[in-house]
């Protein structure tokens, strides 16, 4: 008998609060055993799939799935149309997130094939992933750089995930890549050169902390900066106003405004970026939960964090391969230092992004993790 197969009716539909919870929980206790797996917060994961609650499935919607082998749940994962998606790229594609499961082909198979069905059933024809569920949560596969713990709001998997994408009839989409320079591979000589060269070219450049008392103004600046400068880019679709607010209001406590700019030229806003240090080293402490004692233990914690990660950036098209992008990576990683964090990591950076990669080469970054989406036409039969 095939060890990798699996019974079709361990396959269910997620409906319940039992079941959610179930869903929601697999990967604490799959992961368990991981030196590197950061648990996420429970609530945080709950507000993910909370399709009355949180504005991306105003526009998009979610069913979840769970497979069970020998009476115990073996994996997860998520069916998502995004419409926004769709209909801004003028595809007709699903996706697939929130992917988890045992290193048994048979499990992963039954999981996609039952995403498969579901997308079909509404007529898209095919299948991109891994999303959790949008480009603004995290995303990818880790297919390299398993030695290391994953920075804030990006995702961590077992070495076997690849496996199981490919042998369910996945192929490689495109590569995330996140950079790492740390206070001895930093060229700050070459940083603060560049930025001169940069200044004289734009003498009207001023770079300015986000300033958290016009909060919302800035969330509109960073949006509307965010959606014209990602315009062009693999997987983008204009963020709506509403998302965007979510997303500041849930890294506003976090944020640190020395690692947060808005650069301007003229007055006009021009650029963003966003580098905030890396909660995971907290969060890492407490497996998930804020009580009874977590949200001491964080306080705790979150007082020797010595890293930051850059997880936001955007350059207004107009002022794009003028070096800003570089001046504000400077302004991050020299502030960063001057504050005792010692490393920092830039990306997600795509790998046909040939002039960030650039940037990052110049301030002394290389590939720490790579990151993979995945795609299935279903032309391409599921075996």
């Amino acid at each position: 008998m095939d060890q990798h197969k699996i019974d079709l009716n361990g396959i269910k539909a997620v409906e319940t609060k039992v079941e959610i919870t179930e869903f929601l929980k697999f990967p604490y206790s799959h992961y368990s055993g991981s030196k590197h797996w950061v648990a996420p917060l429970y609530i945080e994961e709950k507000k993910l799939i909370d399709t009355k609650k949180n504005p991306f499935y105003k526009d998009a919607d979610i069913s979840l799935f769970t497979a069970e082998k020998n009476g115990k749940i073996a994996g997860r994962v998520a069916a998502i149309e995004n419409r926004a998606y769709n209909s801004y790229n003028k595809s007709n594609v699903g996706f697939f997130g929130l992917f988890e499961s045992i290193n048994d082909p048979g499990v992963a198979k039954l999981l996609f094939r039952i995403v498969e069905d579901w997308c079909k059933k509404r007529g898209l024809d095919g299948i991109i992933g891994p999303f959790n569920p949008s480009i603004m949560d995290t995303l990818g596969i880790l297919v390299d750089g398993f030695d290391h713990d994953p920075s804030i709001l990006m995702p961590y998997n077992y070495p076997y995930y690849d496996d199981l994408l490919t042998s369910s009839g996945f192929e490689k989409e495109i590569d995330l890549l996140a950079f790492r320079v740390t206070e001895e591979s930093i060229d700050k000589d070459r940083l603060l050169k560049g930025e001169k060269i940069v200044r004289r070219r734009l003498p009207g450049l001023e770079v300015r902390n986000i300033n958290l008392k016009n909060f919302d103004e800035e969330v509109r600046i960073v949006r509307d900066l965010f959606n014209s400068a990602w315009a062009d880019n693999w997987g983008f679709y204009p963020i709506s106003e509403e998302v965007f607010r979510k997303i500041g209001k849930d890294l506003k406590s976090i944020i640190d405004t020395d690692m947060a700019h808005v650069a301007e030229v003229d007055g006009k806003a021009v650029a963003f970026s966003i580098a905030l240090p890396d909660f995971n080293q907290a969060l890492k402490k407490i497996n998930g939960r804020l009580l009874p004692t977590g949200i001491f233990k964080l306080l705790y914690y979150s007082r020797k964090i010595d890293r930051i990660r850059t997880a936001l950036m955007g350059v207004d098209p107009e002022f794009q391969g003028k070096g800003i992008d570089a001046v504000l990576h400077k302004e991050a990683i020299v502030n960063g230092l001057e504050k005792g964090y010692v490393s920092s990591e830039l990306g997600w950076v795509l790998e046909n992004n040939t002039n960030m990669i650039r940037v990052a080469e110049r301030a002394g970054a290389s590939v720490e993790k790579r990151y993979r989406i995945y795609r299935k036409n279903f032309s391409e039969e599921l075996s």
